[in-house]
């Protein structure tokens, strides 16, 4: 289920995934299909990992990031959900093969 709401989107960002939900800032970015996939494959995310140990993973590898980087951006790009998402994003064929916790495989990969 696709929600539009300005609100509950951070500042800075267009969207949003809270399983089974993805929040957009603007009812326009409906039709970003790169935005709606990057959405899908972090439900997908959640969804393998249970939902609630998906958030504890991401943040805990957020602080790590931020202790590592000093910078937010860089430490929310290098999270390893954040890295699959974003490099397969273009991919509208990812999440019919994507393998179970593929995420995996990006968390000692090169930064982005």
């Amino acid at each position: 289920m696709i929600f539009i709401s300005k609100y509950l989107v951070p500042k800075g960002y267009t969207g949003m995934t809270m399983y089974p939900f993805v929040f957009l800032k603007e009812k326009a970015l409906k039709s970003d299909i790169v935005l709606i996939n990057h959405e899908y494959i972090h439900l997908r995310q959640q969804l393998e990992l249970l939902i609630l140990p998906f958030y504890v993973w991401y943040f805990l590898e957020y602080l790590f990031g931020l202790m590592k980087y000093r910078n937010h951006r860089r430490a929310y790009r290098n999270i390893s959900f954040e890295r699959e998402a974003f490099l397969q994003e273009s991919n509208m064929e990812y999440l019919k093969t994507r393998p179970f916790f593929a995420f995996l495989k990006y968390l000692c990969k090169h930064e982005i």
